[in-house]
């Protein structure tokens, strides 16, 4: 079993990365250092997070020149925010990313949602009942512009993040450069079987955000179900001497797919990487499909005119109306 997944680049993208959404600044430096100590070779970032200033001292310190890792063999993912869309801010909003993160260069940017809010320095635009203030910008123009940043060495390849099939290839239809990774949300709980076929038969690979049910997400419910507590996990902890979280991470990346746990804890941060020392059977792996209910934990939410509602389902290119 390979720990890493091979792009339509041939590059190699380590199959497990370090998370940093919900990363708190003050902790995800040290964060990055434990897991690049641990043996992390990939580390997964975003504009929006506001961490990124701080995950750049962790590189500076530990990357390139009589540093205890070389650039290179690090896989670094960035991400471009809703409000940069317009293919005139692309470029600057990859630019800022790489100051952050005192990069020359990044392996992975994505586009980290299929639509736009309006342009700005505001992250969350509102208008004055709470509700978004959406741009409409096509998000195949904003992709010309993410073709540009390869051509100019800025990044080495592009991707999607919460793009659904139908917009996979939207984005195939037009692209001279073609995106080699999709980010989606994934668990057992939303096995994205259907998703992951359509990526593979169009060389994607597919990288699971929330890999355990993000359970420390802001918008969580009381009633909602807990992925970590089904009792599979434990019978299969038991027996390969692991915990129900290296389970369900040795089942993802056993599919091929990679996966970005999220910590800022250091025991955790270990154990989520040790999951290439075992296999779990072909019927284990079926069984832990099986769980799938199509269960989206990660639909951000909004109070407008006192009811929660999803923040962003009006809007034209909301990817989560469609069946994948």
């Amino acid at each position: 079993m390979n720990d890493f997944a091979v792009l339509n680049t041939g590059r190699k993208m380590p199959l497990l990365g370090l998370g940093t959404w919900k990363s708190e600044p003050g902790k995800v430096k040290q964060a990055v250092v434990w897991a690049l100590d641990a043996g992390y070779r990939h580390i997964d970032c975003a504009s929006i997070y506001g961490n990124e200033a701080e995950i750049g001292e962790a590189l500076q310190e530990t990357l390139g020149p009589n540093k205890s890792l070389r650039r290179e063999d690090v896989f670094i993912t960035s991400k471009l925010w809703n409000t940069r869309h317009h293919p005139e801010d692309v470029e600057p909003s990859l630019l800022k990313t790489l100051k952050d993160l005192k990069l020359e260069y990044l392996d992975l940017y994505l586009i980290h949602w299929p639509y736009a809010f309006q342009r700005g320095d505001v992250p969350f635009p509102r208008k004055e009942d709470g509700s978004m203030l959406y741009d409409d910008t096509d998000f195949k123009l904003t992709w010309a512009a993410m073709e540009k940043l390869v051509e100019k060495g800025l990044v080495r390849s592009i991707g999607l993040s919460n793009f659904n099939s139908r917009q996979i290839d939207e984005i195939l239809s037009v692209a001279s450069i073609k995106p080699t990774v999709l980010q989606v949300e994934g668990h057992p709980y939303l096995a994205q079987v259907e998703l992951l076929a359509h990526c593979r038969d169009r060389g994607l690979v597919m990288t699971a955000y929330s890999p355990l049910g993000s359970p420390d997400r802001a918008w969580k419910q009381p009633d909602e179900p807990v992925v970590l507590q089904e009792p599979v996990f434990a019978t299969l902890a038991e027996k390969y001497k692991k915990t129900p979280a290296q389970i369900i991470l040795r089942w993802q990346t056993q599919r091929g797919v990679v996966t970005i746990p999220k910590s800022v804890t250091e025991s955790r941060i270990k154990e989520n990487i040790q999951v290439f020392d075992f296999t779990l059977e072909p019927e284990e792996m079926k069984s832990i499909t099986a769980l799938n209910k199509g269960w989206r934990y990660i639909v951000p939410m909004i109070e407008v005119e006192g009811k929660r509602v999803p923040r962003d389902a009006g809007h034209p290119h909301y990817p989560f109306n469609d069946p994948y």
